[in-house]
């Protein structure tokens, strides 16, 4: 997608959507999440740098029955040049066969983030990694439920999310038995650039949803910081994050 054509999608996005859907995703009704500042600091993949002591753990909600409890869990903090993410969660298998990146991830074991700069317009972030340290980039433009996505124009060293993965007591390949893998992410902000309300200052509120899917019942079960119905894209559930 060229910047000409994503500049015409952007016009029909805000005259196809409606004032109800407007309000719907304005934050406000339900806590913020505080994102603490932080300066920046290395990614190691396993939370170890003790900048991350500024910021709580937390929890996803198992959605569906089957499967162990598996607890999962994130962090998250903020600098002046981007964000950082941090997922830990038990597990028993490495269940996925996607071993490429922008390959469909979501059909096999993910964390993933779903960041919604703007709630009063249906533009958002989605970004996935498995256990095979492999990533899925997308921006979504979202109009009456129909979702649709494309990768990042010029995903490249200077707007690409920096990304480790940890694999606990197992080897990181398909099928092998493990106890637990970690994530830590750093989103720059310059990644977010087609979006609007970027980069967020001190009192600046996103709406975010915290998500992992896990297959090693041989079906897709599902976690989520705030629950939904039948889809991760059910953006008018998303909860608010509020900046430092």
């Amino acid at each position: 997608m060229n910047k000409i054509f994503a500049l015409f999608l952007g016009m029909a996005l805000v005259f196809t959507y409606t004032a109800e859907n407007l309000i719907a995703g304005k934050p406000g009704s339900k806590e913020p999440l505080t994102v603490r500042k932080s300066p920046d600091f290395k990614i190691t993949g396993n939370g170890s740098s003790p900048e991350w002591v500024k910021s709580e753990w937390n929890p996803l909600i198992k959605l569906d029955a089957g499967g162990a409890e598996d607890k999962t869990r994130f962090k998250i903090l903020y600098s002046a040049r981007g964000i950082y993410l941090l997922f830990e969660g038990d597990d028993q298998r490495i269940t996925t066969k996607y071993d490429k990146d922008f390959d469909n991830l979501f059909n096999g074991d993910v964390f993933e983030v779903f960041f919604h700069p703007d709630p009063t317009f249906p533009l958002y972030l989605e970004y996935e990694v498995n256990q095979l340290d492999k990533e899925l980039v997308l921006i979504i433009p979202n109009i009456k439920g129909r979702a649709q996505g494309w990768t990042p124009w010029h995903y490249e060293d200077g707007n690409r999310v920096i990304k480790k993965v940890i694999i606990n007591k197992g080897r990181q390949e398909p099928g092998s038995l493990i106890k637990s893998w970690s994530a830590e992410l750093f989103f720059p902000f310059r990644l977010f650039s087609p979006l609007s309300n970027v980069p967020p200052v001190s009192g600046t509120i996103w709406n975010a949803n915290f998500y992992r899917l896990d297959y090693d019942t041989g079906n897709m079960i599902k976690w989520a910081w705030t629950p939904i119905n039948t889809s991760f894209h059910e953006f008018e559930k998303y909860k608010p994050i509020i900046f430092e």
